[in-house]
């Protein structure tokens, strides 16, 4: 590496701590995405987000078209589940999700006829709407944060009033590895991307708009560079560092601005406000085109899947159609996560559908999911290093081993994001996020305990 490239890197924009695993994204990173039509019925889950679960609107029997709302809410966070396309309500009940868990769904057998709903109009001049009005179309479209996060999009640009919006800040880093659904979506059709933040500027006309995109992603920052180089605006593409996990909120914004996050503030607290590249080009979709979320770019990857692809596909198809899409597996897969290896989530069936927060299937072989016995921890303190949010992970290994959960909150323990630096840095192989997500699990069910046990005590009265 020469020393001008070497400097170069070093004044990329990045932050603290993180790793370098391997990126296993060439699997997909050259595959332009196809639109995949499903063959078997859609399952819908009612919980698709953070928030309060929607409630179906539909009864069995019923004729839904593409668009069209099948369950809801009535509560600020949350956001609509709307059909992929359009049949007939086949059945509502418990299905198994990607977590694993059955959630409450709606099944719809597809008639093959895919006929829209025209519920949600078009808005080709977004530029006379109002703030409210966009954030009710954002809203009843039933987008989210399609990063991973599933947090509901009109939420989170509705922050209280007293928050000033300095920065409107675009996650294009996708750090995750193996995946690469951003990046073809800004390398394919950047002017949604680019359309949906302007959008969102008109409801903070004072932000700046950065679009942070990783430096080993050069095509689609020239693509998206190329795309604002024919707009007036206060936006820009700021490329970054190449570093695990880049693309977290807290990572992110501390790159951007140089602002850290105070445990349990949120991002408006210092003024951003952060949304993923495909979570704006369905807000423009939304507005322009009157397009609600029914389905999204899903990489299907992994060295047992035959064929990897990007796939455009609709909500609610199943997981295993869009492997045996893919030529099926080559061999028996050893894991096959929803979203990437750090932080996906390990599925115990591939019977079950795919939602808004599905970013990827990785099928993984034994030689590439290695999960070694764990030994004594060596001190070695890379977990340290590692950790971008400053906590010492074999501490708070240490303290949820011994169920101490008081003392694994005081030491900061529900400040870990998950990310799995520190598993992964580990090489006494110690099951390190595992037992911080045990933590987190733990300080809940003893603040849910605790609510519980003061309840009828706030009924008492005294005599």
């Amino acid at each position: 590496m020469s020393k001008e490239l070497r400097d170069q890197i070093m004044q990329l924009p990045t932050f603290k701590g993180g790793i370098h695993p391997p990126d296993g994204k060439s699997l997909t990173k050259n595959k332009e995405v196809e639109i995949y039509h499903p063959t078997g019925d859609l399952v819908y889950p009612m919980s698709q987000h953070l928030g309060v679960p929607c409630a179906p609107i539909v009864k069995k029997g019923d004729r839904v078209l593409i668009g069209q709302k099948i369950g809801d809410s009535d509560t600020f966070v949350s956001a609509p589940i709307l059909s992929s396309v359009s049949g007939t309500v086949k059945d509502i009940g418990p299905r198994m999700t990607i977590s694993g868990a059955m959630e409450t769904c709606v099944i719809v057998e597809n008639d093959g006829k895919y006929e829209h709903d025209a519920a949600l109009l078009p808005h080709k001049d977004y530029e006379s709407l109002e703030p409210k009005e966009i954030l009710r179309i954002i809203r009843e479209a039933g987008i989210v944060g399609m990063g991973g996060a599933a947090f509901p999009t009109h939420v989170k640009l509705a922050p209280p009033p007293d928050r000033k919006i300095r920065w409107l800040i675009v996650n294009g880093a996708e750090c995750e590895p193996f995946l690469n659904c951003d990046n073809r979506l800004m390398l394919e059709h950047p002017e949604p991307v680019i359309g949906g933040l302007e959008i969102c500027m008109k409801i903070f006309p004072d932000a700046e708009g950065i679009i942070a995109i990783e430096n080993n992603k050069p095509e689609s920052i020239r693509r998206m560079e190329g795309e604002l180089s024919e707009r007036s605006g206060n936006i820009r593409v700021v490329p970054h560092e190449v570093k695990y996990p880049q693309g977290a909120e807290k990572m992110l914004i501390y790159s951007v601005t140089g602002q850290e996050i105070p445990p349990g503030a949120l991002p408006a607290d210092v003024g951003c406000i952060i949304l993923n590249v495909s979570t704006l080009s369905h807000i423009w979709l939304a507005v322009l085109e009157g397009i609600p979320v029914v389905e999204r770019i899903i990489s299907v990857t992994g060295d047992v899947i035959a064929e990897p692809k990007n796939l455009s596909a609709p909500l609610g198809a199943s997981v295993r159609e869009l492997i045996e899409a893919c030529g099926g597996f080559t061999e028996p897969p050893a894991k096959v996560l929803s979203g990437g290896p750090m932080m996906g989530i390990s599925m115990r069936s591939i019977d079950v559908p795919t939602v808004k927060a599905t970013s990827g299937i990785l099928a993984l072989s034994g030689r590439s999911s290695l999960n070694l016995p764990e030994s004594n921890c060596i001190r070695c303190g890379r977990c340290v290093e590692s950790c971008p949010m400053k906590l010492v992970p074999t501490t708070l290994d240490l303290l949820v081993r011994r169920r101490e959960y008081a003392e694994f909150e005081r030491a900061g323990g529900m400040n870990c994001i998950e990310c799995g630096c520190c598993t992964y840095s580990c090489p006494a192989r110690r099951h390190l996020t595992q037992t911080c997500r045990d933590g987190k699990a733990g300080v809940m069910a003893a603040r849910k305990k605790e609510q519980q046990r003061a309840k009828p005590a706030e009924g008492m009265s005294i005599k």
